[in-house]
């Protein structure tokens, strides 16, 4: 039988980077709802600072995660037990080198800073990235993966893995928790888009549409970040976070379609898949692009299409008592009654 799972009790102070972003005002949602005492997040810019402060009783600072002093301002003279939940990170720039800047330097000056505060906890948000695709459709990315990054994302977010494994060495109680592709409430521009490429029947499907994609609700992703910040003894591990089973590509794009079309939307069929060459010749372009030092966000999704990227997460439902409570269907109806109470156009 299983040792019975040790937990913290919750911080005096707990710190979000990120905290306007997807994931992050998912976080900050949840820490309001359940009390959490003294929320400091850090936001890029004033306009982001000015939607923080509305969601209720929180301090901000605004900084740029990639400069080293950012981070020393965000962990200055806190009081009491800290937890850090490092959500802040960049994933379509326009300039790769910023890729580097923001999730390999960011992190490394936030572990550094976060260590000599004397943070309690500090939970990195990964990505899928480090770890590249699979390499056919049965497989899974497990546990413990050797790194194979997925071009310069995945090279910049293998790095800040490896800022975390290095604090760790020298102290840093740190944990990573790494989820694929998430959707849900708060969702930025790139997932309306989505929607409305799978309503106009216009989703790139590439060959079949049997790759399989890992995927994860926002609110179970929270779920998972917040047992990695409060499980005891788990210092220096990764673990996934995503839904109960991976979805294939034809059953992502009917799902959502279905879920439009429940929630009052006109839905288009999907139009015919594109043949196999067309997910090889885009990555080609996105590799060719990136050696310029240039990133095209709508070439490199595009690139990956023809992809399985696939995790289990057993180890997290054993180590962190996570299990994931919304499957696809209900998590995008969710999603897509988000948009229209906020008036966001489908």
């Amino acid at each position: 039988m299983a040792e019975p799972r040790q937990t913290l009790e919750p911080p005096a102070t707990t710190v979000v980077t990120g905290a306007a972003g997807w994931l992050g005002t998912a976080l900050v949602h949840r820490l309001l709802a359940e009390g959490r005492p003294r929320l400091r997040l850090l936001a890029r810019d004033t306009a982001q600072a000015a939607s923080l402060r509305a969601l209720g009783d929180v301090h901000v600072v605004i900084g740029d995660i990639a400069r080293s002093q950012t981070a020393a301002r965000l962990l200055h003279d806190v009081d009491g037990p800290c937890d850090v939940i490092h959500a802040a990170g960049l994933i379509h720039p326009r300039i790769v080198r910023d890729l580097y800047e923001a999730n390999a330097d960011g992190t490394r000056h936030l572990a550094r800073a976060a260590r000599r505060a004397g943070v309690r906890r500090f939970v990195h948000v990964s990505s899928n990235s480090p770890f590249g695709t699979n390499p056919h459709v049965a497989d899974v990315f497990r546990a413990e993966e050797p790194y194979h990054p997925y071009y310069a994302y995945g090279r910049s977010k293998m790095l800040a893995e490896l800022e975390i494994a290095d604090a760790v060495e020298r102290g840093l109680d740190a944990v990573v928790v790494r989820p694929p592709w998430f959707y849900g409430p708060h969702q930025p521009p790139r997932q309306t888009t989505f929607f409305k490429l799978v309503r106009a029947g216009r989703f790139p499907v590439i060959g079949d549409g049997q790759q399989r994609r890992s995927m994860v609700y926002v609110g179970n992703l929270v779920d998972g970040v917040l047992a990695a910040e409060l499980t005891v003894g788990i210092a220096g591990r990764g673990f996934w976070i995503a839904d109960a089973r991976p979805y294939t590509v034809t059953e992502i794009v009917a799902t959502v379609g279905r879920a439009l079309a429940d929630e009052g939307f006109s839905v288009k069929p999907p139009g015919r898949p594109m043949p196999a060459i067309v997910g090889r010749v885009a990555e080609l372009a996105d590799r060719l692009i990136q050696r310029t030092g240039r990133y095209v966000q709508q070439v490199h999704v595009l690139g990956e299409m023809d992809k399985t990227i696939a995790c289990e997460i057993g180890t997290s439902r054993r180590d962190l008592g996570y299990e994931p409570a919304v499957e696809l269907y209900e998590g995008m109806r969710r999603s897509i009654s988000w948009c229209v109470a906020t008036g966001i156009e489908l």
